[in-house]
């Protein structure tokens, strides 16, 4: 159990406080819902979520294998909907590993970011497609 503390400030902003290490971020409304987009939106973070959780998960498993995956990057693209209620209606990520295409355990680490919790919580109505690109060296 993890305690979160969001407090809002006006102005469409909020700052929010992880307990276990006193971190803050602030969260601003986005431009286009009436913010003045100076910081991630609550939404942004739901990408950001999911980037570092796939990340997060790969190097788990990649630390059981020694293997290294610093510089590995997560890009993602967020749609909010044409429709209301306004919500997220994709999040398409391009992870760009380190590694060659070949490397041995390509598929236990493309499996280990399909198992990221936090992509497993997204609403299937949610576009959540990964592409992986293997930019190392061939091996």
């Amino acid at each position: 159990m993890v305690h979160l503390t969001t407090t809002y400030e006006g102005q469409l902003r909020c700052r929010a406080e992880h307990a276990p290490s006193h971190t803050t971020l602030i969260t601003d409304a986005p431009v286009d819902n009436q913010g003045k987009g100076e910081s991630f939106s609550p939404t942004d973070l739901v990408g950001v979520a999911l980037g570092s959780c796939m990340m997060t998960i790969m190097g788990i498993a990649a630390g059981r294998h020694g293997i290294e995956l610093v510089g590995m990057q997560a890009e993602t693209v967020k749609e909010m909907s044409k429709d209301l209620p306004r919500r997220i209606a994709s999040l398409r990520t391009r992870l760009t590993i380190p590694l060659p295409a070949d490397h041995p355990q390509r598929p236990l680490l493309e499996q280990a970011a399909h198992t990221c919790p936090v992509h497993k919580s997204l609403s299937p109505e949610i576009d959540a497609a990964i592409e992986f690109v293997w930019a190392g060296p061939r091996g």
